[in-house]
């Protein structure tokens, strides 16, 4: 099986729809002294907010509904995200929910750690692995690429 060494020092992007950006600020801003040690990626308006909240750099992609879910996909594809901290709404339909689905499913494909709520991103963030290199073991996908269609 391939492997794929993440480096102690993380690239994290972070996610919140509407009715969820106060509660992944709230986290940020508990979790600043863990969070400010990585790299880190947000969408839209979440990356702004998450830049002063935290007083560090945030790379900023476009909002989710104008493609930053799939920006973030395409990374987590090229290898370049390794964890995703991504504060859904599971009580409000998404304009763009299509691009959230295949987001999470680029999740599971590339074997890449996730947060959707509080709880799991508190176990996350605390965690020795987030701050110490981590050989993940990646799916071999050689017999699904090689498959006649």
């Amino acid at each position: 099986m391939p492997n794929r060494t993440l480096n102690a020092r993380k690239r994290i992007a972070l996610v919140a729809h509407d009715h969820k950006k106060a509660d992944l600020i709230q986290w940020a801003s508990a979790n600043k002294e863990r969070l400010v040690s990585h790299e880190l990626y947000a969408t839209g308006t979440t990356g702004k907010l998450l830049q002063v909240t935290l007083e560090t750099t945030v790379t900023c992609l476009l909002s989710g509904p104008l493609g930053g879910d799939q920006q973030i996909g395409a990374m987590i594809a090229e290898g370049k995200i390794d964890v995703l901290i991504f504060f859904w709404d599971p009580m409000s339909a998404q304009p763009h929910d299509p691009d959230i689905k295949a987001l999470l499913r680029l999740v599971a494909v590339w074997d890449i750690p996730m947060a959707c709520d509080r709880a799991t991103a508190d176990f996350i963030i605390a965690s020795p692995l987030m701050s110490q290199p981590y050989e993940s073991i990646l799916p071999d996908y050689d017999a699904y690429l090689k498959r006649k269609v």
